[in-house]
């Protein structure tokens, strides 16, 4: 065989090969081929639960997304408001799920066929919100080391109370209100001659989040610094009556899955409500200023 046609013959096999590689690459873990630039993509099956007027999400009660979490029926955001438009409640659906380290989103959404709609999932109906100013009335948890705890443990302090369960990785709900209390608690922990202060982070999954389980979960985000943060469970019993006063709202299916908003509050000293933060727009800085605000003195409305 002569030199030239031997050069040619390995040119056309290295060619091949790279074909092959390039195939095989299309085929490889989406997940791990996001993972370069930062964002994850997993595929996953559900059933459309609602579908809100807001242009930008969806209710899904999605199947155990392999590799990132278990069943849960969650509020997720639509990149492309059109994908939605022509979706119904009990429709069944593929998507796929992009995850980053700060937000989410899932696109790519197909209609494969029908579900039987389940009767909706009992809200907490007692509209007994509290206002700026109104006493917190005192609720019973588990905390992280075993023990049971108050709310009123903490008076005499000004005291932040967030809701997360360790089982949700949806990066803008529950760990991004983690990582706003970690970055409250640092500017907190820095500011001179303010130590009448707590944060507290309260699991609504009482049942998985046993003290174990959340002790694990907290030093991800204390990293060593376990002074003024506890992270405790709530019963059932105690969700009953501390949900409607805080307007945190919770969809238990009866696969596991659990629904729900994001609230955040600020008590005083004296166990009153100095403010409110709704939803995942605010920051740990907006936090620490409000923290030092209601330490400082009795609860004001805002506006």
């Amino acid at each position: 065989m002569s030199g030239r046609k031997a050069r040619r013959l390995r040119w056309v096999a290295l060619a091949a090969s790279l074909q092959v590689a390039a195939s095989l690459g299309c085929k490889q873990d989406s997940a791990r081929v996001g993972a370069a630039n930062g964002v994850q993509m997993y595929p996953a099956r559900g059933v459309v639960r609602e579908v809100p007027a807001d242009a930008e999400s969806l209710v899904i009660a999605h199947e155990k997304i392999e590799g990132f979490m278990p069943a849960m029926t969650m509020k997720l955001r639509v990149r492309d408001p059109a994908e939605k438009r022509n979706l119904l409640p009990g429709d069944a659906i593929t998507f796929q799920l992009f995850s980053s380290a700060e937000t989410h989103w899932i696109a790519n959404i197909a209609r494969v066929g029908q579900a039987s709609v389940p009767p909706p999932a009992a809200h907490v109906l007692d509209r007994a919100e509290l206002n700026v100013g109104d006493a917190m009335p005192d609720h019973e948890l588990l905390s992280e080391d075993g023990h049971t705890i108050r709310l009123s443990d903490y008076r005499g302090q000004a005291l932040a109370f967030t809701f997360i369960f360790t089982r949700c990785p949806i990066s803008d709900y529950c760990p991004r209100m983690s990582k706003n209390l970690a970055l409250a608690h640092k500017r907190l922990s820095e500011a001179p001659g303010v130590d009448n202060w707590q944060l507290l982070s309260i699991s609504f999954d009482p049942d998985y989040d046993r003290p174990e389980v959340l002790k694990a979960y907290a030093e991800a985000y204390r990293e060593g610094a376990n002074n003024n943060w506890t992270f405790a469970a709530a019963s059932a019993d105690t969700l009953r009556k501390l949900a409607p006063q805080v307007d945190l709202m919770l969809k238990r299916e009866a696969g596991g899955g659990i629904g729900h908003n994001l609230r955040t509050v600020v008590l005083d000293p004296q166990g009153r409500i100095h403010r409110q933060f709704d939803g995942n727009e605010w920051t740990g800085e907006d936090l620490a200023q409000a923290m030092l605000e209601a330490s400082q003195g009795p609860s004001t409305p805002r506006p």
